[in-house]
């Protein structure tokens, strides 16, 4: 599904199929910033963030308890709100929708981040409406930077302490000049397709950068601090508000439907707009999906 940059196609002033996109995106930007708040007084009480631990799709992908009480805490007060809202969440909380609003969450993106210390985690929160990503925010937790957007209406970047400032992609307009944004999968047969493909296309670029979390990789593109983005297999909750943030600030997007299940191995790819045509090209080698 490819969009162009800064579509306003089916808008009328804040609404997006009746909806009032920007009171979705308060929502989104509200609950987000809670969240990355429990998140870090809990890794402060917690000390060791291991405690509890538990793996999911392999035995390097972990699932901490403070994932499980972010998301917890995050359908409660979702549900508060929106009581007729659906939710998709990354750690199993789930519900119908009966207002056609669905929210899709992701408590901490980044978990091997978090648990390592590292400051490349986020709170990701999306609300789809139609099968599309209409409002969404990401904060980055340890700096409590928050990310936001709502169709048609722009992207813009919060830093704790300053005012808000409007986001838009660089002006790269050379393939072979390009950084580019990755990551990787938790399975070794997907990983060794991802090696492949990194070595097709290292060559060709100027460098590529592996943050650890698809949310602020589409952020960071959003903001002009790569120029381009590419992932095979990931779900939902991992891409929905990041990639609503980086088309809003200008990038070219192509990503699943979001009944596309990870498995599949289906990319999302985003790029500044200059160079996105031959991007997509360069990093078109299919899907990429795991024999379950």
């Amino acid at each position: 599904m490819a969009r162009k940059a800064g579509s306003q196609y089916g808008f009328r002033g804040a609404q997006w199929g009746g909806m009032d996109v920007y009171e979705l995106e308060d929502i989104a930007v509200s609950i987000a910033s809670e969240a990355a708040d429990l998140i870090r007084s809990s890794r402060s009480e917690l000390g060791d963030v291991s405690v509890g631990m538990r793996v999911k799709s392999s035995t390097v992908d972990p699932v901490t308890i403070v994932d499980e009480a972010a998301e917890a805490f995050i359908a409660e007060r979702l549900a508060a709100l929106r009581p007729l809202d659906g939710l998709l969440g990354e750690e199993g909380h789930s519900r119908e929708s009966e207002s056609g609003v669905q929210w899709c969450v992701d408590p901490i993106d980044g978990t091997v981040n978090f648990l390592y210390g590292l400051p490349a985690y986020a709170v990701s929160i999306a609300a789809v409406l139609d099968g599309q990503a209409v409002a969404g925010a990401v904060v980055q937790v340890p700096c409590g930077t928050v990310y936001a957007a709502s169709q048609g209406h722009g992207a813009w970047r919060q830093r704790v302490g300053s005012g808000r400032e409007a986001l838009w992609v660089s002006a790269a307009s050379d393939i072979h000049q390009c950084l580019v944004a990755t990551g990787f999968a938790y399975t070794k047969q997907r990983r060794k397709q991802q090696a492949a493909l990194l070595a097709k296309i290292l060559p060709e670029i100027r460098d590529i950068r592996r943050l650890g979390s698809a949310a602020l990789d589409l952020c960071m593109l959003a903001a002009g601090e790569v120029d381009a983005y590419y992932e095979h297999g990931l779900n939902p909750w991992d891409f929905l508000a990041g990639s609503l943030i980086a088309a809003e600030a200008g990038a070219v997007v192509s990503q699943p439907l979001i009944d596309v299940p990870a498995s599949e191995g289906r990319p999302v790819r985003a790029a500044t707009p200059a160079v996105a045509q031959a991007f997509f090209q360069l990093v078109d080698d299919g899907p990429m999906p795991v024999r379950l």
